[in-house]
This record gives C-alpha cells, sequence and structure tokens, in this order.
C-alpha cells in the first residue's frame, strides 16, 4: 500500500463513509473512492464491505488497523518534531560576538530568544575579530556578530548595520557639538589599535587629514577607552554600541569628519544555518534597527 492509499484507509476508518473522509482529507469524495479502491485493486482484497447500512470494515482490513494507527501516530510524531525544529526547539547554537556588541546587542537578543524559544539554547563567546574568524574555520561556532573587516574567502560577510563612531568626552567638557578631529588629536585621543576594525577607519582618516594624534596609548578594547575617559585620560573615538552603555557618564557628540563602521554576521560558506541559528539572526537584525532608530538619543547636544 502507498503513503496516499493508507491515509484514505485511516480516514474512512475515522469518519466512517467516504463522504466524511473526503470533508477530513479536504478532497473531493469521487477521489477519496478513486483511491480506496485502487488500492484494493493492489492489495486483491477489498478493504470494506459496501453494504446498505454503509461500509463495513473487513476482516483483512481489521487486521490492518494496529499497523496503520501506529504508522499514523508517528507520521504525527514526525510533524511535531518538524515544528519543533522550525521553532527552534531542541537545537544548540554556537555564536561569536565582538566584546562590545556582546553587551549593547546580544545580551538583549539572547533574553528574547529564551524567551521566545524555551527549548533551544545559546552558546555565545566573545572575542576579536581574528579569533571569531579562526573558530569559525574550525567549526567551533556557528556565525559570528562582528565590527566589518576583510574575511578570508571561505567565509560569508553579511553587512547588517551602518553608522559613524562618535566622540567621547567628559562629562564636564565645556565644548558642545559635533567635534573635529583636529580638535581630539589636541585633546588627547585615546588612540584604537591600527589592526583593530575601527582602528583602520580612524587611522585612515587622520592619515588623510595629515592629522597626528599625541598619545602614546594605543588601545584595543573599546570599552577601556570610554573608562580611560571616566578617568580623566583623554577623549575617545568609539562604536555607538559602546558609547551607549556610558550615555549617563560621559558626554557623547558627533565627529565632524565622517569615521563609518559595519556590523557583519560572519559564517561559513559550506555551513548552512539551522532554524534556530536564523532565528537568532533575525532577532539581532531586529534589535540593530531598533538600536539604529534610537541613535539621536545617543548624542548629547
Amino acid at each position: 500500500m502507498r503513503l496516499r492509499h493508507i491515509e484514505v484507509f485511516q480516514a474512512v476508518l475515522q469518519a466512517g463513509s467516504v463522504s466524511g473522509a473526503a470533508r477530513l482529507l479536504n478532497v473531493s469524495q469521487p477521489n477519496v473512492s478513486r483511491v480506496l479502491n485502487h488500492a484494493e485493486q493492489q492489495l486483491g482484497f477489498t478493504l470494506f464491505d459496501r453494504t446498505p447500512q454503509g461500509l463495513i470494515v473487513t476482516p483483512e482490513g481489521r487486521r490492518l488497523m494496529p499497523e496503520v494507527e501506529a504508522l499514523f501516530s508517528h507520521i504525527q510524531a514526525i510533524g511535531e518534531l518538524a515544528e519543533q525544529l522550525r521553532q527552534g526547539e531542541g537545537q544548540h547554537v554556537r555564536i561569536g560576538s565582538a566584546h562590545a556588541l556582546g553587551h549593547s546587542v546580544m545580551a538583549p537578543v539572547l533574553v528574547d530568544f529564551r524567551r521566545q524559544t524555551p527549548g533551544g539554547s545559546v552558546e555565545l563567546v566573545t572575542g576579536h575579530f581574528n579569533t571569531l574568524s579562526q573558530d569559525l574555520l574550525q567549526y567551533k561556532m556557528d556565525f559570528a556578530l562582528a565590527f566589518g573587516e576583510q574575511a578570508t574567502q571561505e567565509l560569508v560577510a553579511e553587512s547588517i548595520y551602518q553608522a559613524n563612531m562618535v566622540a567621547l568626552l567628559p562629562k564636564n567638557a565645556e565644548v558642545e557639538g559635533p567635534v573635529s578631529l583636529a580638535w581630539l588629536c589636541e585633546n588627547d585621543l585615546l588612540m584604537l589599535q591600527q589592526q583593530d576594525p575601527l582602528g583602520q577607519v580612524l587611522n585612515r582618516v587622520l592619515r588623510e587629514n595629515g592629522l597626528m594624534p599625541h598619545s602614546a596609548l594605543f588601545i584595543k578594547t573599546y570599552s577601556v577607552i570610554a573608562d580611560m575617559v571616566l578617568a580623566g585620560g583623554g577623549v575617545g573615538v568609539v562604536d555607538t554600541f559602546t558609547a551607549r552603555r556610558y550615555v549617563d557618564q560621559l558626554k557623547i557628540v558627533p565627529v565632524v569628519e565622517a569615521l563609518p563602521f559595519e556590523v557583519i554576521l560572519l559564517s561559513r560558506k559550506d555551513q548552512p544555518a539551522s532554524q534556530a541559528a536564523l532565528k537568532l539572526k533575525q532577532l539581532i537584525r531586529r534589535k540593530l534597527w531598533e538600536l539604529g532608530e534610537d541613535k539621536r538619543g545617543l548624542l548629547n547636544p
């Protein structure tokens, strides 16, 4: 018997008539009769006796009933499992993230994911771009959220957010509005490392404008730059996500010169994403969009 034969047989058993089975299957009554007759022809015996009182299951059909019921129970279990997989339940996702994005983006995203997918599990690791790339290449994680940088050929980088870096000043700084890179250099600009994704942008724009910062400090961790400004060690330039964490402690203003950065989703070309990973990516995009919409509230007048 083919699966369609079994489906019709089960529907007739359940409904007690061909017309009832047609309603259950959402097909026409002749369609049910045709499939049932074809099944009986292939089997070489009848499944139902046609009587004036209706269809009565034959002894042969009755012998088939336990196996048919077991099959449909298994099919139902497959459907339920497929729905769970679609929702991301029972799946484990390994995510890498840049430190700043881990604090501002991934933390609320994971809260939303746990609320929406209680059966899913996530492993989050923060690190720098090179470390995240190596972990992806070694299949240690499913995807990574990072600041834009040139990736190897084995990886796919999807740009999902763009903005400009902002300046961090002490809370009591008298300057108002946008500040220039020249002004920042004159006021002890704390430098990002040149090999850093944001540091590459900052150093390039400084060179293009013929500027040389006076500070001898080169810092890789963005939050450390903010903490240095907070401690009175100078001024800094960071991404909007790091700046957002210090909105009540520091003065945050635009920079006259454009210092563009982007956020990317990094993954392997040969590693399809699970449903749980796709859901997480969707939540990440939504959170970045929300933070982008709220950008006006970040900058001090």
